[in-house]
């Protein structure tokens, strides 16, 4: 696990999983939904034509993307849950289960942004922009999510719908690029060691397996915010057990070694 053991204790083992996922679309129901979807689609706008998404897809495009927007997407789940928290210290009351999903969330954008960033290492300006959007985009989200959680759960699920419809065309880019081509090899290029430990990729997971990967992440993220845009204060996280989580990793666990145990004891008979 090296030296980031904890990131991987809970993480689902994608190779086990259906990668394949719908791109689903929540309709908006009221004001606040057609509020938060309309903010959604603006920003896709003005940013895709910033940085040229809509032409040829291309590697560095690809990374300049996924680096700078997982940089944004990893700031909603942390602060729903400092903000979940905080509340909890004053009204003296458990937050339903709630708070830890969202420090997993965050987490788990995090994880995507350290995958990619052994990819490409970004330059002075860029990570400036960094700063830049986590103080704007920041800000912008506490101040919203003290006023309005559930607005802020519906912007972040039509967000996740967007990262899916993203992940796709890349997907689809890398899958029908040209052979020699610098997406083409995406298909064969391992992933980075982070990436094969965290999603348990196999040592050969590839640079596509993680595309797939963190697609299938951007799905259920979408899922989970929408569904806490529909929950009222008090209610129980009807998505995360942990104690069962926690179970179900002791019991792997002890699969694992008792596994390890019998594949050994030939080894150690043979030399005796």
């Amino acid at each position: 696990l090296g030296s980031c053991g904890n990131e991987y204790l809970f993480y689902k083992s994608h190779g086990n999983m259906d990668w394949k996922i719908e791109l689903t679309h929540t309709a908006p129901k009221n004001f606040q939904d057609r509020l938060a979807y309309s903010a959604v689609k603006g920003v896709r706008v003005i940013f895709d034509t910033a940085t040229g998404w809509n032409g040829e897809i291309t590697r560095n495009k690809v990374l300049n993307r996924t680096i700078f927007l997982e940089t944004v997407a990893a700031v909603p789940g942390m602060v729903a849950a400092i903000v979940r928290h905080f509340k909890s210290l004053r009204t003296f009351q458990r937050d339903g289960g709630m708070m830890q999903m969202f420090l997993d969330e965050a987490n788990n954008e995090r994880m995507h942004l350290l995958t990619f960033v052994r990819m490409k290492d970004p330059n002075r300006l860029f990570r400036l922009a960094v700063i830049g959007g986590q103080v704007g985009f920041g800000s912008a989200f506490l101040l919203s999510y003290l006023i309005s959680p559930k607005f802020c759960h519906r912007f972040v699920g039509y967000i996740e719908e967007e990262a899916c419809t993203t992940y796709t065309k890349i997907i689809e880019a890398i899958e029908n690029a040209e052979e020699g081509s610098e997406l083409a090899l995406w298909r064969e290029e391992l992933a980075p060691r982070i990436a094969r430990s965290y999603w348990h990729l196999g040592e050969k997971g590839t640079v596509l397996d993680v595309m797939y990967a963190v697609r299938a992440d951007e799905a259920e993220h979408r899922d989970v915010n929408h569904l806490c845009s529909t929950m009222e204060d008090g209610m129980q996280n009807p998505i995360s057990n942990t104690e069962k989580e926690l179970n179900t990793m002791l019991l792997k666990y002890v699969r694992d070694i008792m596994e390890r145990g019998d594949n050994q004891q030939p080894a150690v008979a043979k030399s005796q």
